[in-house]
């Protein structure tokens, strides 16, 4: 019996060649490409909203780094200063000396404008007090011409840096017009001009009515104390939970319990943290409030989780070939963990630190509730044991305390503080590449 498909005539396939594209090719290529192209797309929308942050950060800091001063030369004789400190307003008499030689100086620029000592205070502040505090520290400095470099006042600095346009200005007790046309004079003479702001950076807070001379350098100092208490307390901490957890534990109920109560604190609210700390450090352990210490603790707690779930990761990582080729030779575990695990891990252990710690720099909620935020750093802490015991501020409280105040000056602080803040974030990434290159090893 013959089978009827055998002479059943096959229709005979096209010849086709590899070197050609078909007609499913030719679709499946154009989906990779349109994949390629959103993919693409994304990055180039995620760089240009990453472009246009940095433009308007940058925009809007860069006038913090700059600051208008008056520049004069003033001789006080001591018959001057005899005379001041006997009458009943020191400090009026010390502005009418100033007043005086300020006159005589532009006069002899052939520069004719009238102004006087109101028109001073609106302009410089109250000139009096601080040429009285500066000869009264210094008396050798008494008949010898002295160069004072004078901040001017915040809406005199707001008109260089056109925060204040004249068609807007209106007469108030903190500027009129009249002085805009003094403070033209004093610039065309040289005596007022704009330089860059050493204060800001090495400054302190000079509280709400005085921007001009507001810095943000305490609040770095706190927050570089801060971030030690961290380092020192969560690095060996997480560390060592880490390595117990991933190569010693049992695998059982109670470290199933454990891996799930760090995964989810890994995602708590660091406000919570900060009420954490408010109950335990302040109110139970009666810890100095708005200290680094304190803060450094509180954060702490905030970046354990962060850094035993990265640390867990790199050891896990690690190829068991490791581990079973140490044992093979004779080595225990704890010495094939930490000779041979924990250097291969040693690139993502750090990278996983810095990490956190550049995460618990920029954290400001958990400050709030320790009160670090409401307090104003007027100066630099005394001593090591200060600078975690005494109050201080950190760089995020700063720029809060600074964007929440009514002046449009401590605006532009605030936006100059984030500059500052952004270089010591990327200093610490750049950090972390540093030693993940130096660390890292082949196998």
């Amino acid at each position: 019996m013959t089978d009827a498909s055998m002479d059943t005539p096959q229709p005979r396939r096209a010849k086709t060649s590899l070197m050609t594209e078909d007609a499913r090719t030719k679709k499946r290529n154009a989906s990779e490409k349109r994949f390629q192209a959103y993919g693409i797309a994304a990055i180039a929308t995620g760089l240009f909203f990453l472009v246009v942050l940095a433009f308007s950060i940058v925009r809007s800091g860069l006038p913090a780094f700059t600051t208008t001063v008056v520049d004069v030369n003033f001789t006080l004789t001591q018959a001057q200063f005899d005379e001041a400190e006997g009458q009943l307003f020191k400090t009026k008499a010390y502005s009418g000396y100033f007043i005086t030689a300020l006159q005589q100086k532009l006069e002899a620029e052939n520069v004719q404008v009238a102004f006087d000592e109101a028109a001073i205070e609106r302009i410089m502040g109250k000139i009096g007090g601080t040429l009285r505090e500066y000869y009264t520290a210094n008396p050798d400095q008494l008949d010898e011409e002295v160069a004072f470099k004078l901040n001017a006042a915040s809406r005199v600095d707001g008109y260089f840096k056109g925060r204040v346009q004249r068609e807007t200005l209106q007469d108030s007790r903190f500027l009129t017009l009249a002085d805009l046309d003094l403070v033209d004079a004093l610039a065309e003479a040289g005596i007022v001009h704009t330089t860059f702001n050493w204060g800001f950076i090495t400054g302190a807070d000079s509280g709400v009515d005085n921007p001009g001379g507001a810095g943000i350098g305490a609040s770095v100092v706190g927050s570089f104390f801060m971030m030690l208490v961290v380092l020192f307390l969560s690095l060996p901490i997480g560390v060592a939970a880490s390595i117990y957890l991933e190569e010693f534990a049992p695998q059982n109920r109670w470290t199933d319990i454990i891996e799930v109560n760090i995964s989810n604190l890994a995602a708590v609210p660091s406000i919570v943290f900060g009420i954490l700390g408010l109950a335990v450090f302040i109110q139970f352990m009666h810890l100095p409030q708005s200290a680094p210490l304190v803060g450094g603790l509180v954060l702490t707690l905030m970046t354990l989780p962060t850094i035993i779930i990265s640390t867990r990761a790199s050891l896990k990582a690690v190829p068991p070939s490791i581990r079973d080729a140490a044992l093979g030779v004779g080595a225990s575990k704890m010495q094939s963990v930490f000779h041979h695990v924990l250097p291969l891990a040693m690139p993502g252990i750090l990278t996983g630190t810095i990490i956190g710690l550049a995460q618990a720099l920029g954290e400001t909620a958990p400050l709030l509730l320790i009160g670090m935020v409401g307090f104003v750093a007027r100066g630099y802490p005394d001593g090591l044991i200060g600078g975690f015991t005494d109050p201080n501020s950190a760089m995020p409280a700063q720029i809060y305390t600074w964007a929440a105040r009514a002046d449009q000056a401590f605006y532009e602080k605030a936006w100059g503080g984030i500059i500052i803040l952004l270089i010591f974030l990327l200093t610490m990434n750049i950090i972390a590449i540093i030693l993940r290159r130096r660390f890292e090893r082949r196998w």
